[in-house]
Formats: C-alpha cells, structure tokens, sequence
C-alpha cells in the first residue's frame, strides 16, 4: 500500500524525524563547541543565534505575535529553562554522548511526576509502574554506589528534571498562547538571561567554533519548530518512538568523532527508559482521546 505523504499523520512523522536529527546535530555541536567555549557561552550563542534563525515567525504573523497578558509566567519558565539548558550542555560536554542524550530522556519521567503536583492530573498504577521503570532505567545508566558512578551523570539528571517541568510550564502556556509565540518569546527573553552568566567567563568563539554556535543556534531552534508542528498533527504515543532515533544517530558521531563507545549500561538503561516513555505516551493519547469522546456526552448533561 502506497502511503500517501500528504496524510497528516505521514506528514507528523517526516516532521518528528526532521526534529530528532535537528537535535542530534545540534547535540554534536554543542560537544565540538564545548572543545573551547564555556557552557554558559555556548547557551548563549545558541539563544542569539536560535533567536535570528526564530525572527522569520515575526515576519509572517507581525507584530502581534509579541502580545501578551502571561509574561510573568514566561520569566519564570524561561529562568528555570536556561539552568536546564546549562545542564544540559555541561552534560554534553563532559560526559560520553550518548549517555548525555540517553538520561536527557528520562525528561517524561517528570513530566509525569510533575503533572500530578502541578496540574494535578490523575496518574493511575499502569502509568506510575512505566515511571518506576523509568527511573530504573536512569539507575542503570547512572550506576550510584558503584566504582563506575560519576557525579556528573547527575547534572545530566537535574537537567531532566528541570526540563520536565519546563514542559508543564509550557503545556500552561499552550492553553492560550500560540506555538510560535511560545517559541520566539522564550528565545529571546532566553539571550539576556544567558548573557549576564556568559560575560562573567566572556572569550570570544575562534576560528570554526563559530560554525559550532551558529550550528547549534539555528539548529536547536527548527528542530523545536517542527517538534511543535508534529505534535499538532500526530499522536504523540506514535511520534515517541520517532525522536528515540536521535541516539543512535548521536552514538555514531560520538564513536566517528570522539571515539566513544556506547557501554551496556547506557544500552540498556537507554532502552528501558524508551520503553517506559513510549507506554507513557501510549497511555496519555488513550486518555485524551477518551477525554475527546467522553467530553460531549459530560457537555450534555443537564446541571445539578
């Protein structure tokens, strides 16, 4: 049968593939980047640069996609995004890459967690056993307790922690704001905050380093534009999978260029958090379809 590419679900799909290797290559150079710029200037870099490749959004909506009654909240989200960020980079940086990338999916984890303190959503057995998996997943990666375990497998942690936040925080926003504004507002309230910290180990990017933060800018910002524009069209339960290609594409260009080579335990610990993310995702599209069904008969009741 001839899958047609014009099918919204086809077109999520080409969407999401696009995104995961957008990231996967904005992943490598941040690590080559990271070879002679700071964590904190490297995030800065990719704002600004995320920042020019984002401005075209302003161009086709106008002005007006930079009103709007929730700013607060956008400070806020976006404070708690840029420690991630720097977590997150540091962990590319100094850590092996896949191991990086293989934690940062430990991220729905969180949100799960998060969404029953924040939202306060009902999170039943099934789902609290895919995070119980989960977190073993990190266990086998992280391996505390043992002569293997480093501190720094943490911070890739915590920048999953915060990230699964961010993603409430965004889910927030979404209820009223548009996609793109979310994105380009983030971005460029995301380059003052990134500034301040980077101006205190200030050095400016030499030679083809700065292919690496124009890379890693540009990049990081289209692989969010077409994550956002997937999700609207497809089921996220069948996109999960999708972005889970970002590891393996990641591990090749860590053993091409850094030599590295991915243990068992990252192998492993990587494929139980897939499991129990992609059964988290199965589980949220069940109920937001029933929701969707159940919604009008909730609609036509009479009131009490």
């Amino acid at each position: 049968m001839v899958t047609d590419a014009r099918s919204p679900h086809t077109r999520a799909a080409l969407l999401m593939l696009g995104s995961t290797m957008f990231f996967a290559l904005m992943v490598v150079a941040i690590r080559l980047a990271s070879q002679t710029l700071h964590t904190f200037e490297i995030a800065f870099f990719r704002n600004f640069f995320g920042l020019l490749a984002a401005l075209p959004l302003l161009l086709r909506h106008g002005p007006g996609l930079l009103k709007t009654t929730q700013l607060p909240r956008y400070f806020i989200r976006c404070l708690i995004g840029v420690v991630s960020m720097f977590c997150g980079f540091w962990a590319i940086g100094n850590l092996p890459l896949a191991q990086a990338v293989s934690l940062s999916y430990s991220t729905p984890i969180f949100v799960t967690i998060a969404a029953v303190i924040f939202l306060h959503e009902q999170v039943r057995a099934r789902r609290w056993t895919a995070v119980v998996l989960g977190f073993i997943g990190v266990l086998v990666i992280v391996r505390p307790g043992t002569g293997d375990f480093s501190a720094a497998t943490l911070v890739a942690v915590t920048a999953a922690l915060l990230s699964g936040i961010v993603s409430i925080q965004i889910k927030q926003l979404s209820w009223t704001e548009p996609a793109d504004r979310i994105v380009l507002l983030t971005t460029a309230i995301w380059v003052p905050m990134s500034l301040v910290p980077a101006l205190l180990v200030w050095e400016w990017p030499q030679g083809i380093t700065w292919l690496w933060v124009v890379a890693a800018g540009v990049l990081g910002t289209s692989g969010h534009m077409l994550w956002t524009r997937a999700l609207k069209l497809g089921d996220v339960s069948a996109l999960t999978p999708i972005s889970f290609m970002q590891l393996p594409v990641v591990a090749v260009f860590g053993f091409v260029l850094f030599g590295e080579v991915v243990d068992r335990y990252t192998a492993l610990g990587a494929a139980i958090i897939f499991g129990a993310n992609s059964y988290i995702a199965y589980r949220e599209a069940v109920l937001s379809r029933r929701g969707a069904t159940e919604a009008p008969v909730e609609a036509a009741k009479p009131a009490e």
